[in-house]
């Protein structure tokens, strides 16, 4: 719907979809409407990306002020200063939405910014597009209460330099939320870094 010419901003009261699961279904409907557009694929996707983008904001919007509401004014970080201490890169990640709930400063070095910097991005942006999917799964498992995992995959920084990391994964419940605690380690040797991810 359009008032005076723009975008009505999205209804979303009440709804308690996911994000990162809602952002994934977002992006193949989008691109199987791009393959079924043919020649004028890029054309369809110019027009829906505006509306994808207002959607996932809108999305973003209400879920932080429902995670906002009775927040008490001074949050005790989760992590304890023993992992703070730890080479490996540390995320506390929050299984439903993919956002980053803690870090330890081995982490905001790996990925380039300071560790409470990172806090409440989206993982997945420092993820190459072509291995969303496979933290989708990582991240699923998780919530379904699967055992520890352990994979092989990449992250990327600030500058989209990418490096392979080797990742465990577990589950851990608090009494609002299931986090997923992500210890990335690079190749003993040094970060081994990989060609440009855009």
């Amino acid at each position: 719907m359009h008032r005076g010419g723009e975008l009505a901003a999205p209804a979303l009261d009440g709804l308690r979809a996911q994000e990162r699961r809602t952002t994934a279904l977002l992006d193949c409907w989008a691109e199987a409407a791009a393959q079924l557009a043919g020649k004028r694929a890029g054309e369809l996707r110019a027009a829906l990306s505006p509306l994808i983008q207002e959607f996932q904001n809108a999305l973003r919007s209400s879920a932080l002020g429902r995670s906002s509401r009775g927040r008490p004014r001074t949050q005790r970080r989760a992590v304890t200063a023993a992992i703070d201490r730890i080479s490996d890169a540390f995320l506390a990640v929050d299984a439903d939405t993919a956002r980053i709930a803690d870090a330890n400063p081995a982490a905001g070095s790996l990925l380039g910014l300071r560790r409470d910097a990172l806090l409440g991005l989206d993982l997945l942006s420092f993820v190459p597009g072509e291995r969303h999917a496979d933290w989708w799964i990582e991240l699923d498992a998780v919530c379904e209460g699967a055992e520890p995992r352990h994979f092989h995959t990449q992250l990327q920084d600030v500058r989209h330099q990418c490096v392979e990391v080797a990742c465990s994964i577990t589950r851990f419940e608090t009494r609002k939320r299931s986090l997923a605690l992500v210890v990335a380690r690079t190749p003993e040797l040094g970060a081994k870094r990989l060609p440009d991810a855009r």
